[in-house]
């Protein structure tokens, strides 16, 4: 998957990533919660599976600690079944876990971890494979330029160019077009985009995102240039160069 040009230390990026713990060991999850807060990582917390279920789908975190033994759901079966739906299926995941058999690791990475720690563990080498993780998988927010397949954004200037010419976009598209080159291949449902690019507390209609994504695909695709914008049935919106 294409990415955008990424930040080594999201405190100076302007934009704080977003983590979620899911963790049932509350001094643990107060000592991880503490240090991403000290590194600038926006930072909530939930300590069991069916509640992470429902706020991995609802917030769309950029990625999830998540402990193995958990109530109710186990780690592992959420893991599986984030990376059985549309709007979560990319969210990076690191798996935090006691057991240390190297046949558990293998089954973390084949159920669809994208890191896995054994604990005891380093806050500091967490943050380090967090840093790791979201570099492979998360444009980075510096307040420079993002950048997507052909399409490049300056994020000081507000200027958007695609190739060799420049896209004019209203304020409402800019910031969509922002949120989705932060997030490259990311599905996104229309409350999930109503939340991040209009806020929590404005109300908006859910057919105004469809109104706006036209707006953006109309500014973005002319000259018979290919629409990265797709739309996923009855989940929602991503950017993806990769189904042309």
């Amino acid at each position: 998957m294409e990415t955008a040009t990424l930040a080594p230390n999201p405190s100076t990026s302007g934009i704080k990533p977003r983590i979620l713990i899911v963790e049932d060991d509350l001094h643990i999850a107060e000592l991880v919660r503490y240090n991403l807060d000290r590194e600038g990582f926006d930072v909530s917390h939930c300590d069991d599976g069916e509640e992470a279920l429902l706020k991995a789908e609802e917030d769309s975190p950029d990625l999830i600690v998540l402990d193995w033994m958990l109530p109710h759901v186990s780690g592992i079966e959420v893991c599986r079944q984030l990376r059985r739906r549309a709007g979560t299926l990319s969210i990076p995941i690191i798996v935090l876990t006691a057991r240390t058999e190297e046949s558990d690791k293998i089954r973390g990475l084949e159920t669809g971890a994208d890191d896995y720690m054994t604990k005891p563990f380093s806050p500091r080498e967490l943050i380090a494979r967090i840093n790791a993780v979201l570099r492979r998988t998360r444009p980075a927010l510096t307040g420079a330029t993002l950048n997507y397949a052909d399409i490049a954004m300056d994020t000081t200037t507000h200027k958007v160019t695609r190739g060799d010419r420049q896209v004019r976009l209203g304020p409402t598209e800019l910031r969509l077009l922002r949120h989705f080159l932060e997030h490259p291949g990311r599905v996104f449902s229309r409350e999930q985009l109503l939340d991040s690019v209009w806020g929590h507390d404005v109300y908006v209609e859910q057919r105004t995102v469809d109104v706006h994504i036209r707006r953006l695909r109309k500014a973005l695709n002319q000259k018979g240039e290919s629409d990265i914008i797709r739309t996923v049935r009855s989940a929602g919106y991503a950017l993806d160069a990769s189904i042309h």
